[in-house]
């Protein structure tokens, strides 16, 4: 079964993504979009401008772009300006939750993020997101960051766990 993300804009062009050979019985669906920043959760400051496909349940991709406005350009660092990891990692987060599919999902747990070179005003980072594992109430990936041609963060795992779930602690 193939599920799509919503978009904004025109309608979407499905294309057949690489995997099962046409009579297989599984079915994939690659989805490109144009600009996601009021649909996709976390878009914005801590999203992503431009999702490039989205195969739920398998891969997403996607593009930040990073204007010199950001007002944390201004404390972080005053001469040298250097977006904050954290705002890139929330990036991939919402690429992940992409990928997870619908419903709401949350970040449980991150682990094995390396940062590899700085990221600046002007930059324009494409993400990558591809799911490790994937299940009806949890789901890990593995996100790629690069700029410039060249990967400047990676996280081995970020895990995913739908709002559905019950938090430890609460009935």
């Amino acid at each position: 079964m193939t599920t799509t993300v919503p978009t904004a804009g025109p309608t979407p062009t499905p294309v057949p993504a690489a995997g099962p050979a046409p009579g297989s019985g599984a079915d994939s669906t690659t989805v490109t979009t144009g600009p996601v920043a009021a649909v996709v959760p976390g878009g914005g400051p801590g999203g992503f401008d431009r999702l490039l496909e989205a195969v739920v349940g398998e891969r997403a991709a996607a593009v930040r772009n990073v204007p010199a406005t950001l007002t944390c350009f201004t404390d972080h660092f005053p001469r040298h300006p250097v977006l904050p990891g954290v705002l890139l990692l929330e990036s991939m987060a919402a690429l992940a939750r992409t990928a997870a599919g619908p419903g709401t999902w949350r970040l449980a747990a991150v682990r094995g993020v390396r940062f590899k070179h700085f990221v600046g005003p002007g930059d324009q980072v494409h993400l990558t997101v591809e799911v490790t594992a994937h299940g009806p109430h949890r789901t890990e990936c593995r996100a790629t960051a690069r700029a410039g041609g060249r990967v400047v963060a990676t996280a081995r795992v970020l895990a995913l766990v739908s709002d559905e779930t019950t938090r430890e602690g609460t009935a």
